[in-house]
């Protein structure tokens, strides 16, 4: 044994000795930065990041997809305000089972955006025809239209396809007839109702809403621009080197 520890201590001259966790016998260490704070801070730096990241999603990424939607359906309804004779929506979009079903037979086979189909309803609207029947139009347009009809038969089948299609328009001509009662009932007029929340803003308020629309709406349209620059000089360019090869 006397052997084995003289070879140990030769073969391992320095052994470290382990620190004392003794040392500190006072309060010297106890640190008064507070766990609590920086706990605090994370949390407020996640949130503060969390609101920013939605904002930017809400006013980047959402309405770069809308905006285009949103401008052509204000601009339709600036059309239907002016070009639409009132005589024409009292005889066949004042309201019931008829304008109800003439209603889904423009909003079915045409792709209209929500965003879009939302001024274009106010508008008929403000031109006499029923809520119920713009309602028709809103349930329809945005859900069907020939393309995805097609799409659905060849995937789906002629039944289901018919199915689907007849699902909606029954619960869409429900929906707006119930929407009519109601109305009716509460004897509440939409053409007095619609429009009137500008009277109640400020033009101030008003003016800067219009500049923020056009600010966050530049964004969206130029890259848009981009793109067809972009695609438009590829194809040019495509063009070129074929015209120089077949010329070669």
């Amino acid at each position: 044994m006397i052997f084995f520890d003289k070879i140990q201590k030769s073969s391992f001259p320095y052994q470290p000795s382990l620190p004392s966790m003794n040392f500190c016998k006072t309060d010297c260490c106890k640190n008064d930065y507070n766990t609590s704070n920086v706990l605090e801070i994370k949390n407020n730096s996640t949130i503060i990041n969390k609101l920013k990241s939605g904002i930017i999603y809400a006013f980047k990424d959402v309405w770069a997809d809308i905006a285009g939607w949103f401008f052509i359906g204000i601009i339709l309804a600036g059309f239907i305000m002016a070009l639409i004779p009132d005589e024409f929506i009292s005889q066949f979009l004042s309201g019931g089972i008829s304008s109800m079903l003439l209603m889904l037979g423009i909003g079915i086979p045409i792709y209209i955006c929500a965003t879009a189909s939302t001024p274009v309803a106010a508008a008929l609207i403000l031109k006499g025809v029923s809520p119920g029947t713009a309602l028709v139009f809103l349930l329809a347009g945005p859900a069907t239209n020939i393309t995805s009809l097609t799409v659905l038969t060849g995937i789906l089948g002629k039944k289901t396809c018919a199915i689907y299609l007849g699902t909606i328009a029954l619960f869409s001509v429900v929906s707006g007839l119930i929407l009519d009662q109601i109305y009716n009932y509460m004897n509440i007029s939409p053409q007095a109702i619609i429009g009137t929340a500008s009277k109640h803003i400020p033009f101030w308020m008003q003016l800067i809403g219009v500049i923020i629309l056009i600010f966050i709406s530049l964004n969206p349209f130029t890259d848009k621009f981009k793109k067809i620059v972009q695609k438009y000089k590829h194809n040019s360019i495509s063009k070129n080197i074929l015209k120089h090869k077949e010329s070669g």
